[in-house]
């Protein structure tokens, strides 16, 4: 049974003390509730010494800030019901908590926590869970914009045991609902226009939102009952079409187009001779880059993380160790595997033209660093390559289309699909085979031909039927 303040009681069973201080004589008050004790200051005490190591009333009306007897008593009162009433509320949040378990706010950071302590999640894997679990007009870590924050918004001030699937299909209608975006015209001005959220965008949220439920059903957390994120609904997606890839003299043109600069701006302020130099450079390092990326199908982040020592041109391969995961450099690739990719002669002859240069080449440092030799700005080298493909005249695919223009020459090539599952890094098959598009129709005709010709009848044609 929870105590409360009896005024009367209090009166007759507390009194104030007073106590020396470094800067003068102070009113305490201390009282019990639940059998522990409870101290507090109530203020600068209007009392003096009385010659017998006690305390007496001084004479006069208190001065500013200095309490009498009765004063301190008063003050006194009104703390232990402020105090009340704060213990109250704590043991009534206790008691709810007791009945019906943790909110899903506090089961998200958990499991958050989780997949990074136990699971050692890549950093861009807790980046994106972190974006979509952020409280609503949580600033975005770059830029003017804030997070929407639908997920927090709807569940997470609930009791996970009290969240239906109802409450995760209505959050979901909010996520796919139309939004509001701003983009730049052909003017250069910002105009809001009304964009349809992509059905992976809304199947992403509920993806979270299951995983998090599913954690806390282990017996080890919550042992909670049932997921109610497994029967909301998933949107259905648009099936992947061709994959768009350039051609080799595509490759070459885009290449070409970050040698020359092309991706710069004609009309930004003249430069020195060093500077000229310096950049250059940067672009001579950028285009080999590009056919690199395009004739080994390494990844962004693994191309920026390569070293010199990965690379061996006596066995013709390179070894892929690790990659960037968000803005960290991680000691395993997003596979958590090393795999051997192999060395075709275009990929390596851009590597050799980048060794001939007069620095950062010993074993430990980067194949593409930046003038001081540092790591490359993931988001800075993709702007470059934009606009030098803007400036080529190519169809605009994204940097990672370099990847799959890799695989799709590979596949056109006749080269067999677990060969290129392995050097790509896949981790099943039906990944590869996305590129079967890429193998012309008239080899597999020419296929399908032979294969039906040896089940015609002898003479190759059918009997005329009378």
């Amino acid at each position: 049974m929870r105590e409360t303040i009896d005024d009367h009681k209090v009166r007759s069973t507390a009194r104030p003390f007073v106590r020396q201080r470094a800067t003068g004589l102070f009113w305490y008050g201390k009282w019990y509730r639940s059998g522990k004790p409870v101290i507090r200051a109530l203020g600068r005490a209007w009392v003096t010494l009385d010659g017998h190591g006690s305390f007496k009333p001084r004479r006069g009306r208190p001065v500013d800030g200095a309490l009498s007897e009765a004063q301190a008593g008063e003050r006194m009162l009104a703390l232990m019901r402020q105090h009340d009433a704060q213990q109250t509320r704590l043991e009534l949040d206790a008691d709810t908590r007791r009945r019906e378990g943790i909110t899903f706010r506090e089961l998200a950071a958990e499991y958050l926590a989780w997949l990074a302590e136990v699971k050692d999640a890549k950093p861009s894997t807790l980046a994106g869970h972190r974006y979509l679990l952020a409280e609503p007009g949580t600033p975005h870590r770059r830029g003017g914009g804030k997070a929407e924050g639908a997920i927090m918004a709807a569940l997470g001030d609930m009791p996970v045991r009290t969240i239906s699937t109802r409450d995760i299909e209505s959050l979901l209608r909010t996520v796919a609902g139309p939004r509001k975006r701003l983009v730049t015209d052909e003017t250069g001005r910002k105009v809001a226009v009304t964009v349809q959220v992509a059905p992976r965008t809304v199947n992403v949220h509920r993806q979270l939102i299951c995983a998090i439920f599913n954690y806390g059903m282990r017996p080890s957390t919550y042992g909670l009952s049932s997921n109610p994120a497994r029967f909301a609904d998933r949107r259905r997606e648009p099936e992947y079409g061709p994959v768009a890839f350039y051609s080799p003299e595509q490759v070459e043109a885009l290449a070409r187009a970050l040698a020359a600069g092309a991706h710069r701006d004609p009309n930004s302020p003249k430069v020195d001779e060093p500077e000229r130099t310096a950049r250059a450079r940067d672009d001579a390092r950028d285009a080999e880059l590009i056919r690199v990326a395009a004739y080994t199908g390494l990844r962004r982040g693994e191309l920026i993380a390569l070293r010199w020592r990965d690379v061996d041109f006596s066995a013709h391969k390179l070894t892929v160790r690790r990659t960037l995961s968000g803005a960290v450099e991680s000691s395993s690739t997003k596979s958590r595997r090393v795999r051997e990719v192999p060395l075709p002669d275009q990929a390596a002859a851009a590597l050799e033209r980048l060794r001939q240069r007069p620095e950062f080449t010993a074993p430990d440092q980067y194949v593409f660093p930046n003038r001081l030799g540092r790591r490359l700005d993931p988001t800075a080298l993709r702007r470059r390559y934009e606009r030098a493909r803007d400036a080529a005249g190519l169809q605009p695919l994204r940097f990672h289309d370099l990847r799959h223009t890799y695989g799709s020459l590979l596949v056109a090539g006749g080269i067999d699909l677990q060969s290129v599952k392995a050097a790509m890094g896949h981790s099943r098959i039906t990944t590869t085979e996305r590129y079967l598009h890429a193998r012309p129709a008239t080899e597999q005709a020419a296929r399908f031909t032979v294969a039906l010709a040896q089940q015609l009848p002898a003479g190759g044609e059918h009997e005329q039927a009378s």
